[in-house]
């Protein structure tokens, strides 16, 4: 991940790129809600007793809701870890190349159809082999959600660099969210493809410093996926893209993306305040600058960005390492976007 251009960042309000000025400076809260997940604040309500009194009473209903799906936190947790555990992986790395590795047996495990895309990138430090990771669940329909994550962690020389939040921890619950999906398959459910971007990250220092406007120093695997969608006429097929990026920090907060689609962010956070999450799921703006959702918003699909970048202090820093990753985090992120699949294909299907 990277602080995105904070100074001079594009916007898509409109449909349109437009230049605007941010000075961004959140300061990261410690959240007791993560730390202590079973406790909102609120006492137990008192018990109530029901009365039998009323011979007409309706009888109680035999038909139960269906079990709302949720993601398993260790397991979501083991997979960052196990990403760590190959230390950095910068695109082109062999490090990466056993992340993929990893992420193709556990993609194959839950009965996925899975692809790889390789493709050569042009980068300021030369020519990098770099392979998206995509699986696909069918749906009833044609219409495609893209749920994204990228799994390369940025190049840093002076220090190493594991990149647990950035982007293990995303990386990890998108397999979780693909596992749960693939167990469950939810009725009216649209086609999913989960994506795992290469190269997202800059290769210099900073997004902007070594990129050209045909050529940023970034999103190589977005750019190459979207330019994929386009070449197969698939583009107006795909209604909705959600990207999974930095999303485990133990005091998860994380605002709302102001390059986001409006109502997908309306969604997951109205979806997230549903389930007693409005604490790590603030109504405050998030200023990023450009992620791999940007190459989506610039092919007019709507997206939307779940990151936690202004208050994580460790963001491309050598202290972004798995003591920083809460399980608890990330199940709540995985949980909001389960729960907000449905009212998301009801958005886009006029069901």
């Amino acid at each position: 991940m990277h602080l995105k251009n904070l100074f001079n960042r594009q916007s898509f309000d409109s449909g349109q790129p437009r230049r605007l000025t941010l000075m961004a400076a959140f300061v990261a809260l410690p959240l007791c809600l993560i730390a202590c997940p079973g406790s909102k604040g609120a006492a137990d309500p008192a018990p109530t007793t029901v009365s039998n009194s009323s011979e007409n009473s309706p009888p109680p209903s035999t038909t139960e809701s269906p079990a709302r799906i949720t993601i398993d936190a260790d397991r979501a947790f083991k997979h960052v870890e196990k990403q760590v555990e190959f230390g950095p992986r910068p695109a082109g790395s062999a490090q990466l190349a056993k992340t993929r590795d990893y992420l193709i047996g556990e993609l194959k495990s839950y009965g996925l159809n899975v692809s790889t895309d390789e493709f050569t990138a042009s980068t300021p430090v030369g020519e990098k082999r770099m392979v998206n990771v995509i699986a696909e669940l069918p749906g009833e329909s044609k219409e495609i959600v893209v749920i994204g994550s990228h799994y390369d962690t940025k190049l840093f020389t002076k220090f190493r660099f594991v990149g647990a939040n950035d982007a293990a921890s995303s990386t990890a619950v998108l397999l979780e969210i693909a596992r749960e999906l693939a167990n469950s398959k939810p009725r009216h459910m649209p086609a999913y493809r989960f994506v795992f971007f290469d190269g997202e990250e800059a290769f210099c220092e900073d997004w902007d410093e070594c990129g050209k406007p045909d050529n940023p120093d970034h999103t190589y695997g977005s750019r190459r996926f979207v330019s994929q969608l386009a070449a197969n006429n698939e583009t107006k097929q795909v209604r909705a893209m959600i990207l999974l990026d930095m999303v485990g920090y133990k005091n998860l907060e994380m605002g709302k993306d102001d390059m986001s689609t409006r109502w997908l962010i309306d969604t997951i956070w109205d979806t997230a305040r549903s389930l007693g999450y409005a604490d790590q799921f603030k109504s405050r703006p998030e200023g990023v600058g450009g992620d791999d959702h940007e190459p989506f918003l610039r092919a007019g699909i709507e997206s939307v960005d779940l990151i936690q970048l202004g208050s994580y202090p460790y963001w491309h820093k050598p202290d972004d390492t798995l003591d920083k990753i809460s399980p608890q985090s990330l199940k709540i992120v995985g949980d909001v976007v389960l729960a907000s699949l449905p009212k998301i294909s009801e958005k886009f299907s006029g069901r």
